[in-house]
């Protein structure tokens, strides 16, 4: 295992270096091209700087009050080790995602003056960047806890794999920070530009004349890239480490525990190969475009069938129906990515409804996209509702209970197994729609523009599926993990020498149990208290900006018509003050909820929150993401040049509606997979703790 785990991981690296200075070695064009770039670059950099700040500061604390807890015999010792480097590679995978997409983003534009295959590529491989950095980082992070964790506890493999998933706590904690911040900064900018910009002046989006529009370019990447890396490394650490944990119950022994990892590294091979697949011709359409990113998706899942099948074949040759609990995984992840496209795409007829419907006005517009979001969960609803089923049973699950979780984990593996290719086809989005503000803040001829839209269009779609697919994995993730969950308290039952009388009271999640009931109630509350949050940060610091902006609009004489310069940086630190203040509070609640629920309410109640975030949770993060993404799509069919184009009244209802939906698919959608993961984490983290506390208020 951790000869495939390291050779996988450094595989990865190896070729994102490679395709880092592939990109480096293409000219970024003019001075201003260039100018431009450097500013969108300096605020990500001093952005991410600031956060990470803010976020070693909190890491400080928890790990220090993770030390206690070993102290008090509560937690074993390597856990808060395993907490910061968790959290210290994910931070590295996103910032290394994020410096090249600032650096890809006027290369794709100097490009797009040649041709739009170019641009393309220019594009994809700098997402290509963040997704093999963030496969290749996890799998060497998994690798290397694992190795020092069997150097400490030899071949107890129930230690091993209970202490490791504290290695996904760090990376859930610090993919929730990345998430929220990124989002507020991304959304607040968006929302602001477009307000006092597009909407109160009817200037053009990226205009240079809109003080808010670096501010705009940089959200795209500390939101869309380093937040989007963050937030996909954590669920493919967490679906790998949860399945390593079910295979010990299941009694598969050191094969069982070996499979994940080794499925990823071969999925990592899988995506590298893939990427060779991603091309398009000058004159392609929108279709044309997504068909180049699919095949390549589609080539890296049929070399992985291959690969897995092999490796079962090999590791576990009595138990092959876990293959097919694989490909279940698989398949579900490319059927939602197809339904999610379907319903934010303007290719189809969802999306054209609703911007037929911005000829009515604004209200129109956010009314058919509720309903277009909200139909849009009942597709992947029903596809991981099946997959859970399917991969329970083939994996053997009527014959052996734990078989069948380790199917379901296996399946959340395979959903992510190509990782490296489905983020770059999601990170690509950012760098063509920076790309675009580049062309247009440069000058650029309108045929250039013509092919970053095209290419922002489709980063739109992509990222939205992008979203779908995290969303769904996260499902499955989580749902292993509160298997995971129940699995560490059993450990720590026995650790703390309880007799089985006892342990019976302490562990019987029933429906019938009013503990677990309330646990079910309060954690369906949780999404709809950490949105409430997040989209309430980003409509106070759109506030703040839309203030800013008409300040210099009104004070910097000359600025409308052009004969000024704005002031760039005064939008970039009031978007970077704002996230900074308003990320922490509803990060720390995923923290704090379920050790305060394990104290009031005791291990039941933590397993009724645990379930009860994941069902609300996981259907309202798809409604969110997917009425967000048909909204914008909406918008920029109408600027097209459909329903009268750009500066009409469909077109203004439109970006109402598109900027409405800005927080619910950047901010608040994306980052509640990571909450119902990171609290299932955390529940496993603490699972000592809530123990020896629950014996002693009930014993004592």
């Amino acid at each position: 295992m951790v000869l495939y785990g390291l050779v996988g991981g450094l595989l990865a690296v190896g070729f994102a270096i490679f395709l880092i200075f592939k990109v480096m070695s293409y000219d970024e064009g003019t001075e201003r091209m260039r100018e431009i770039a450097a500013y969108v670059r300096e605020g990500a950099t001093s952005y991410l700087t600031q956060q990470y700040k803010v976020v070693a500061i909190v890491f400080v604390v928890i790990a220090l009050l993770m030390f206690l807890l070993v102290k008090a015999g509560m937690m074993e010792s390597p856990a808060p080790w395993l907490f910061i480097a968790g959290g210290f590679l994910s931070a590295l995978a996103g910032f290394i995602g994020m410096s090249i997409a600032t650096r890809a983003s006027a290369r794709t534009a100097n490009a797009a003056r040649e041709s739009l295959n170019k641009a393309l590529k220019i594009a994809f491989s700098a997402g290509a960047v963040m997704g093999l950095m963030v496969v290749g980082l996890a799998l060497l992070g998994i690798t290397l806890s694992y190795l020092a964790l069997k150097l400490v506890y030899g071949n107890d493999l129930t230690k091993i794999t209970v202490v490791l998933l504290n290695f996904g706590m760090g990376a859930s904690f610090a993919a929730l920070f990345a998430r929220v911040g990124g989002g507020i900064f991304t959304k607040a900018a968006d929302v602001g530009a477009d307000l006092a910009g597009k909407v109160e002046e009817g200037i053009p989006e990226d205009d240079p004349r809109n003080p808010a529009v670096i501010a705009d370019n940089v959200g795209d990447n500390v939101g869309d890239v380093a937040g989007m890396g963050a937030d996909l490394y954590e669920s493919y650490v967490g679906s790998i480490i949860a399945t390593m944990s079910l295979a010990v119950v299941a009694g598969l022994g050191m094969k069982g525990v070996e499979l994940p990892v080794k499925i990823a590294a071969a999925g990592i091979l899988s995506s590298i190969i893939g990427t060779f697949f991603v091309r398009a011709r000058e004159d392609a359409t929108q279709q044309n475009l997504l068909m180049a990113l699919r095949r390549g998706v589609w080539s890296a899942s049929a070399i992985i069938v291959v690969l897995t099948y092999l490796l079962v074949k090999h590791e576990l040759p009595g138990h092959i129906g876990v293959f097919w609990a694989v490909i279940i995984g698989l398949i579900a992840g490319l059927i939602i990515g197809y339904s999610t496209e379907m319903f934010t795409s303007d290719a189809y007829g969802w999306t054209r409804r609703i911007a037929e419907s911005a000829k009515t006005g604004a209200a129109t517009v956010i009314l058919r996209g509720l309903s277009v979001g909200m139909i849009s969960t009942a597709i992947p609803v029903v596809v991981v509702a099946t997959a859970i089923v399917l991969s329970y049973f083939v994996a053997g699950g009527k014959t052996s209970f734990n078989m069948g979780l380790y199917g379901i984990g296996l399946a959340a593996v395979g959903m992510l197994s190509v990782l490296g290719i489905t983020l770059a086809t999601d990170a690509y989005g950012p760098v063509a729609d920076n790309a675009g503000g580049n062309a247009e803040m440069s000058g650029l001829p309108e045929e250039v523009r013509e092919r970053t839209d095209a290419l922002d269009a489709l980063g739109n779609t992509t990222a939205a599926t992008g979203k779908g697919f995290a969303i769904g994995s996260a499902a499955l993730t989580a749902l292993a993990l509160v298997a995971s969950y129940q699995n560490a308290l059993h450990y720590w039952i026995a650790k703390f020498q309880l007799p089985p009388d006892i342990a019976g009271k302490l562990i019987k999640p029933l429906l019938s149990d009013p503990l677990t009931i309330a646990g079910v109630f309060v954690g369906a509350m949780m999404p709809f208290l950490f949105s409430a949050f997040a989209i309430d940060a980003v409509s106070e610091a759109a506030e703040r900006i839309v203030e800013e902006v008409r300040r210099q609009f009104r004070e910097i004489k000359g600025l409308l018509e052009g004969k000024a310069k704005p002031d760039y940086a005064g939008a970039v630190r009031i978007a970077t003050k704002e996230a900074q203040k308003r990320m922490t509070v509803p990060s720390l609640m995923a923290v704090i909820m379920p050790i305060l629920v394990g104290f009031l309410l005791g291990p039941n109640g933590v397993i009724g929150l645990l379930i009860g975030a994941l069902t609300a949770g996981f259907a309202m993060a798809l409604f969110m993401a997917n009425s967000g993404g048909a909204w914008d799509n909406a918008k920029k069919y109408i600027e097209k040049g459909n329903l009268g184009g750009k500066g009409t009244d469909a077109h203004k209802a439109s970006v109402v509606g598109d900027t409405v939906g800005d927080p619910l698919k950047d901010t608040a959608g994306p980052s509640l997979n990571i909450l119902i993961k990171l609290m299932s984490m955390v529940s496993i983290a603490f699972a000592g703790f809530v123990l020896k506390i629950t014996i002693v208020r009930i014993f004592f």
